[in-house]
């Protein structure tokens, strides 16, 4: 926790949630003490999940990111070519997110989000990158790896990798060729995937059954509520769904959901993608899953009825929030994202107040 209070927002609900008037206890929903924390875990991958973690850090000490291991580009798939080890780069980013606001916290994410620039072997490798893998080489432990690094930067919240073995991504992309429009090809590679050329219709990961992470399962086993999005929808969302084992737990888990939209479409991956697009892929590639929230930025819906129906199709209600930086650009402001994720908690969950 970092002590500071979110700025209040307008948060507007779209859709009723129609189990909201009944007990948490009704709704399956694990019942909270009042004055504790809630149990937040948060799946993705990149500077998503970064933004994500930024805020979610704010409302709650009881924070665990879920992170997606398919990277094979720059620094992350150099060491995994060279060491056969899962790729710590995005591991690393949540690290970074999940510092705190002192002197200590910033000075360590600045340090571990450092890149070296050489002529030699070490150019464009992260700190980071390298204090993860020689702890993973001291340790033999993915785990109490990562436990060791949130330690020594005060991590306000844990860091699990979804699997623990590298996962190669692949996508079925419409046109990738541009001189063959509608033909399907197969796409190999989370780097390639994030900015292919053409459409992207499905994305599936090799080994197709990784193993999940016991401690992740368990984690979302656990939570009050489970926070997906946002962050690149086929590379770093999707891929906690493609993983039986934790897409059984976000499944069957007791916790809420809440699924937060990106702010534009990613150039490649998900060009002219309609916000309301983003939740039929999401249900396309896991039937079974079912939301309770989905977030969106007020200014980034153009049509708001056609996402409050594919929410519903989701079982979710729709909640919009001014949560952009007010530069302009399509980040996330941790302040105004932390106050969506807090006025959300407390008033779906109907089991606050945790502070």
């Amino acid at each position: 926790m970092t002590g500071r209070t979110p700025r209040l927002s307008r948060l507007r609900r779209v859709v009723p949630d129609a189990r909201a008037d009944r007990p948490a206890e009704a709704r399956g929903a694990r019942p909270r003490r009042r004055g504790t924390q809630p149990k937040v875990v948060a799946l993705g991958g990149g500077m998503g999940l970064s933004a994500s973690l930024a805020a979610l850090r704010r409302i709650t000490g009881d924070l665990t990111a879920v992170v997606t291991v398919a990277d094979d580009g720059g620094s992350s798939g150099r060491l995994r070519d060279e060491l056969g080890v899962l790729p710590p780069g995005d591991l690393r980013k949540a690290l970074a997110a999940l510092c705190g606001d002192d002197d200590w916290g910033q000075t360590w994410a600045r340090v571990i989000q450092h890149r070296f620039q050489s002529q030699g072997d070490l150019h464009e490798h992260a700190v980071g990158n390298l204090l993860i893998v020689a702890l993973w080489e001291q340790l033999g432990d993915h785990v109490q790896a990562l436990d060791l690094v949130g330690k020594l930067l005060g991590a306000h919240g844990r860091v699990l990798p979804m699997s623990a073995v590298p996962l190669e991504l692949q996508a079925l992309v419409k046109g990738h060729d541009p001189e063959r429009p509608d033909d399907v090809d197969t796409v190999r590679g989370q780097a390639t995937v994030a900015l292919t050329p053409g459409e992207v219709q499905s994305v599936h990961l090799v080994p197709n059954d990784p193993p999940a992470v016991p401690e992740a399962v368990a984690a979302v086993m656990d939570a009050d509520w489970v926070v997906l999005g946002p962050g690149s929808w086929f590379s770093s969302v999707i891929p906690h769904l493609l993983v039986p084992q934790l897409l059984d737990a976000v499944t069957e888990t007791k916790a809420r959901r809440v699924l937060s939209l990106n702010l534009a479409p990613q150039p490649g991956e998900t060009e002219g993608f309609s916000p309301q697009r983003h939740l039929e892929v999401l249900g396309r590639h896991a039937p079974k899953l079912a939301l309770d929230v989905v977030l969106a930025d007020e200014a980034a819906v153009p049509d708001r009825d056609s996402l409050t129906e594919a929410a519903k199709r989701l079982g979710a209600a729709v909640e919009l929030a001014p949560v952009a930086r007010p530069d302009g650009s399509p980040r996330h402001d941790p302040e105004l994202l932390a106050a969506a994720y807090d006025r959300i908690f407390r008033m779906h969950g109907r089991i606050g107040p945790w502070r």
